[in-house]
């Protein structure tokens, strides 16, 4: 199973940090949010991974490029070169990272990687959230259903996409106004092909024409995710979540 992550956004609600790193890259502990969300698709044998990279999408590959020295202790012989690596984290991920342009949009993002995914059924999710969720039980989901789209539906305060959803079929989809039944969207998709079809070109934006079409067609289910979701969206999100780090046994390491 393919994962789509989308790392390519300007994070301008969160400046104060991404005027020098890329969104996806904020720290978590002592990893970047992107390691973090690796990490649950991970502890369900789910490990390739196609980045839609933007902003700063240097660093996002540096770091990858790097990864094994960087999360490894090491010893460095300068009489013959020879590197020793202790400790070696043990991911095996495959990791395809793409430039899909600073300034395209989230549906653009998606479209420019339909080449990578091919004719398959593919995950989604944006390079700013940590669930506690079974992918599994959302995977299963989808195949019964078989549907379009799934969406994970979470319900936090407010702020994001809200989801109208009957017997949980999305009868309606819209981004981020006045809750009324609670549930918006958390990402953590599954997705059928054909869904590219439905997104124009770069300037696309996911949650507006694209999901909202498919909500129209009837295409569209929400799988309810009750657990622990927080995304990164402000400064006071990265506190909140550098906090329940700190506190050990954050809900998302599963």
């Amino acid at each position: 199973m393919k994962v789509i992550i989308l790392a390519g956004g300007l994070g301008t609600r969160l400046s104060e940090l991404t005027e020098i790193i890329p969104k996806p890259m904020i720290r978590i502990g002592d990893k970047p949010i992107l390691w973090h969300i690796m990490k649950i698709y991970s502890y369900y044998g789910i490990k390739d991974f196609y980045l839609a990279l933007g902003y700063k999408s240097e660093m996002i590959k540096n770091y990858f490029l790097h990864y094994k020295e960087l999360n490894s202790n090491l010893t460095i012989d300068l009489s013959n070169n020879s590197v020793t690596f202790h400790q070696t984290d043990e991911s095996d991920w495959r990791i395809t990272m793409v430039d899909t342009g600073a300034s395209t949009m989230t549906g653009g993002r998606v479209k420019c990687l339909k080449e990578f995914i091919g004719n398959q059924t593919f995950m989604l999710t944006y390079g700013d959230g940590l669930a506690n969720i079974n992918l599994d039980e959302l995977l299963s989901f989808h195949k019964k259903h078989g549907k379009l789209v799934t969406v994970t539906s979470v319900r936090p305060g407010s702020r994001y996409g809200e989801l109208f959803i009957d017997k949980d079929k999305v009868t309606s989809f819209k981004e981020k106004p006045q809750l009324n039944e609670g549930w918006v969207n958390g990402g953590f998709f599954v997705v059928e092909p054909e869904f590219f079809e439905l997104i124009d070109g770069k300037d696309t934006v996911l949650e507006q024409a694209p999901l909202e079409k498919a909500a129209e067609m009837g295409e569209m289910m929400a799988f309810r995710h009750m657990g622990f979701w927080h995304s990164m969206d402000t400064k006071r999100d990265y506190e909140n979540l550098e906090g329940i780090w700190k506190e050990g046994n954050p809900p998302w390491i599963l």
